[in-house]
């Protein structure tokens, strides 16, 4: 019994190296490949419950298709992209999740703005480049 759980022991440490070694510099996963695995599942899901086989098909092939490219994306060695798309991501979602602040770009500089709703034509004033523009909340 030695022999065997020694031999899995050994097994089991060189595919970690191996899994490690070929993960090495690829990007992984995030938030983002998160929600595009969970919509995938959920698209399969609903092509199994349609029975309309165009739409069938096309639901099948759209959550294969989400579900290799966030693999596609973990596997990337473009980490500086991946990084940036999630990013982009996470202030997106911040922005849907926040309902008690508007956002405004500067029209100068480009910085983005945290001003609350409901305060009718404020005056705004960029904390980086200290320009001042009128928007309504």
């Amino acid at each position: 019994m030695s022999r065997i759980s020694g031999w899995f022991r050994q097994f089991s440490a060189k595919l970690s190296a191996a899994l490690r070694s070929f993960m090495a510099g690829r990007y992984g996963t995030d938030r983002l490949n998160m929600v595009i695995l969970c919509a995938g599942l959920f698209v399969s899901l609903l092509s199994m419950w349609i029975r309309v086989p165009v739409l069938n098909m096309l639901f099948f092939v759209l959550s294969y298709g989400l579900m290799i490219w966030a693999i596609c994306r973990s596997l990337s060695r473009n980490t500086y992209k991946r990084y940036q798309e999630n990013r982009r991501f996470l202030q997106f979602w911040n922005r849907l999740k926040d309902r008690q602040n508007r956002y405004f770009d500067c029209p100068k500089c480009r910085q983005v703005v945290r001003v609350p709703r409901g305060k009718g034509k404020i005056s705004i004033t960029c904390p980086r480049c200290k320009e001042k523009f009128i928007r309504k909340t």
